[in-house]
């Protein structure tokens, strides 16, 4: 329970404001004479012509008197409904507009407060659920001045006082079941605030407080219901202790606009959660959740929003394995933060992934994306940077689309930003796509991002990426000459170099550690399409086995190689490929110029094949086949010893 001291910034009970205390206090005289004082009137007369007031002038004066104290009162409650109702629609989440009722609402209105809400709450036109369950959600009361040394209001939250000083402290239930017809469902369903003695209230808030609970008689407590844009969501209970005046007929309508206040910013609270669930899922969905573990490279990557209320980009990033242990590193941005945008980058990376996996070029990878954007609309503009890295070969082919350019940060410390043709975004259409292939030595770390990591209203995208390659040498000085730093603690540290106003758009970052694979752990041969070819590849893999200390899994390889190289010189009319790579796995490629890929069946016991696939699939790791623009490739992999 939240608990407030007498005085609660600044304003104080309307029964007693820092004006009407303020005033001087008047001599004693006939009734009315203080408010005659107070009230202009005409020069005064000698006292002889005046000694005596007349009884018409004191009544008027008294009247005049009453009035203004009337209007006074008035206004007071209109500017404390004003006051209120901003403080009320200041929140933006549910538990801010919860706080926001009870803070305008105690000490000024009342000293203590109940704040019941629908569990669950619906969200926008949803049927609720029964049966029609309120939960105490948040208390708030007037900390009298013996409690000030007690307990801090945090652990008391969840418990209000009903505050009697004669009858002690009785605390609310925490949830409460309505009941169809009752007493309690009747006052919400009515929707307006009633007096806490009134025939209604006095039946239905037992109901609502729990059972042997109840306010005592007189106008201490109004019950207001809060109702949505629907529907009713909850309940409010304002209570006020014997040492203040009991609440007036003026007082339910403020009860009123704070109740409706509070309930249709509890609606378009709920609105927005849902929506930035929404949001929040869309966006994780359209990411990877985790990044792959191709052979030869280490892979990190982080996303950032812009902003905790714009959750969704169109920033992405991606890791994709390809043929030959080979692996495509994609980051893009499609302008816009909108679920649009959203949409439209899940449609690009898709696209992207297809056309990985028909292991097509890099710049023909960026024509085909230009084209699918224009296919989107007019006006579906992106960035992208799409590379491939070859860890036998130890190089790295580079596409862009105007992205800003990668860093390459080199085992010694030395950073460089890579001479990448810039291109034109993707969506702008008729334009040709350029790739550069540089060498990727073991060691280095690529690191890709978007425009938000370098670009911002306080810098330009060119001093933001020299911040960046400044940055990343300072890194690499720490770990010393031969060693590179821990990925991970990288792109933290990268992201590092952002500052408090920094953040004008979404990011994403992908760093990849070129490892490789030494060409001690690779075996490549080349096989005629011919009968005696299986024979000489068993032949050939048992010599690279014994060479690298696997004879434990030579019959195996032997077994698998042989029936995946003899289904490839069926179709095949082109010398046959048969690669061996070695690293904490055994991995082995057959790739043939025949583009249709094998399938997995169940022979039949009179079939002299089809098996061979089945072997596989049982004394394999892993298996898979993957088509290429000339042919196909059949890998599996098995654990080593």
């Amino acid at each position: 329970m939240t608990e407030h001291p007498t005085s609660h910034e600044g304003r104080q009970p309307l029964a007693a404001r820092p004006q009407e205390r303020a005033r001087p206090r008047q001599q004693e005289g006939p009734p009315g004479a203080a408010a005659t004082a107070a009230i202009p009137g005409p020069s005064p007369v000698p006292a002889a012509q005046n000694a005596v007031p007349s009884p018409a002038s004191a009544e008027s004066a008294a009247s005049a008197a009453e009035t203004q104290a009337v209007a006074r009162r008035e206004g007071d409650r209109l500017r404390f409904v004003g006051a209120a109702t901003r403080r009320i629609a200041r929140g933006i989440d549910l538990d801010e507009i919860v706080l926001g009722l009870c803070r305008a609402s105690v000490p000024t209105f009342s000293d203590a407060i109940l704040v019941y809400l629908r569990d669950p709450l619906p969200v926008g036109d949803e049927r609720p659920v029964t049966p029609f369950v309120l939960r105490l959600r948040r208390t708030d009361r007037l900390r009298l001045a013996d409690e000030e040394s007690e307990g801090g209001p945090e652990g008391e939250r969840l418990r209000l006082p009903v505050t009697d000083p004669q009858a002690g402290l009785m605390p609310a239930a925490d949830l409460c079941e309505i009941q169809a017809g009752g007493a309690l469902a009747e006052v919400l369903r009515g929707v307006r605030p009633v007096f806490g003695d009134s025939a209604a209230a006095r039946a239905a808030l037992p109901e609502l407080l729990g059972a042997g609970r109840a306010v005592p008689t007189g106008h201490r407590a109004i019950l207001a219901p809060l109702r949505g844009r629907r529907r009713v969501i909850g309940a409010a209970v304002f209570l006020r202790g014997t040492d203040r005046p009991p609440f007036e007929a003026n007082d339910l309508l403020v009860a009123a606009q704070l109740a409706t206040h509070t309930a249709l910013g509890i609606d378009k609270a709920v609105l927005y959660g849902r929506e930035a669930y929404i949001a929040d899922e869309l966006q994780r969905t359209m990411l990877p959740d985790s990044l792959p573990q191709p052979t030869g490279v280490r892979l990190a990557s982080r996303y950032l929003p812009a902003a905790e209320t714009a959750r969704v980009g169109g920033d992405w990033y991606d890791a994709i394995p390809l043929p030959g242990s080979r692996v495509a590193l994609v980051v893009g941005d499609v302008m816009g933060h909108s679920m649009t945008s959203a949409a439209i980058m899940g449609q690009l990376r898709t696209t992207a992934q297809t056309l990985a996996g028909l292991d097509l070029p890099p710049q023909e990878v960026l024509h085909h994306l230009d084209e699918q954007a224009q296919r989107l609309g007019s006006d579906r503009m992106a960035t992208c940077m799409y590379a491939v890295y070859d860890p036998v070969a130890h190089r790295i082919t580079i596409a862009n689309a105007g992205h800003p350019p990668p860093v390459l940060l080199h085992l010694g410390g030395r950073a460089e930003v890579l001479r990448v043709p810039p291109g034109a975004p993707i969506g702008v259409g008729g334009v040709d796509f350029e790739a550069v292939e540089l060498d990727a030595p073991a060691g280095a770390t690529l690191l890709l991002y978007t425009d938000g990591l370098v670009e911002s209203r306080m810098r330009d995208v060119w001093t933001g990426i020299e911040m960046l390659r400044e940055r990343l040498a300072a890194t690499a000085q720490l770990t010393g000459p031969d060693h590179s730093p821990p990925l991970e603690a990288l792109c933290d540290d990268v992201l590092d170099m952002l500052g408090p106003g920094d953040r004008d758009d979404d990011i994403a970052l992908l760093a990849a550690r070129f490892d490789g694979i030494a060409p001690s752990d690779v075996a490549y041969w080349f096989l005629e399409p011919e009968d005696a070819a299986p024979g000489r590849a068993r032949r050939l893999a048992r010599r690279a086995l014994s060479r690298w200390g696997l004879d434990d899994i030579s019959d195996e390889v032997e077994l698998l190689v042989s029936e995946v190289v003899t289904n490839a010189v069926r179709y095949a009319e082109r010398p046959v490929t048969l690669r061996l790579l070695r690293t904490d796995i055994l991995r082995c490629e057959v790739g043939d110029d025949a583009p249709q890929l094998p399938r997995q069946r169940r022979a039949r016991e009179t079939d002299e094949g089809g098996r061979g696939l089945f072997l596989v699939n049982r004394l394999a790791r892993r298996w898979g086949a993957t088509r290429l623009s000339t042919g196909k490739v059949v890998w599996f992999e098995m654990a080593t010893p």
